[in-house]
């Protein structure tokens, strides 16, 4: 009795799952995430002066807000999904040459 009770349990388990988001959602979530982190690093180590880290948000929100305008209707278009990624590399682009240019913060 307890084996057929533990398999139902495994069988309901199974098949009560709530359905994953999007993979490409995860994949836009996750390249938002790491650009974050990324500007969060630059700042503390002082790689990037105020003013680049305020530009690099601003790219940041940009990006959020296509995401927003993609799903407003529930589903993302192939087109839609390009201009996302595009706005992404463009900040993934922005976000290193900021850090890697001569322009340093100084701590007071």
């Amino acid at each position: 009795m307890k084996a057929i009770t533990a398999v139902l349990a495994a069988i309901f388990m199974f098949a009560v799952q709530p359905a994953e988001a999007h993979p490409y959602k995860r994949n836009v979530n996750k390249h938002q995430y790491y650009q974050h982190k990324r500007i969060q690093h630059g700042v503390r180590t002082g790689q990037l002066t105020r003013r680049e880290a305020g530009a690099l948000r601003m790219q940041q929100a940009r990006v959020r807000n296509y995401k927003q305008m993609a799903m407003a209707d529930g589903r993302v278009t192939h087109n839609e999904r390009r201009m996302i990624q595009h706005a992404q590399m463009h900040a993934n682009r922005s976000i290193y040459n900021k850090k890697h240019n001569n322009r340093t913060r100084v701590y007071r």
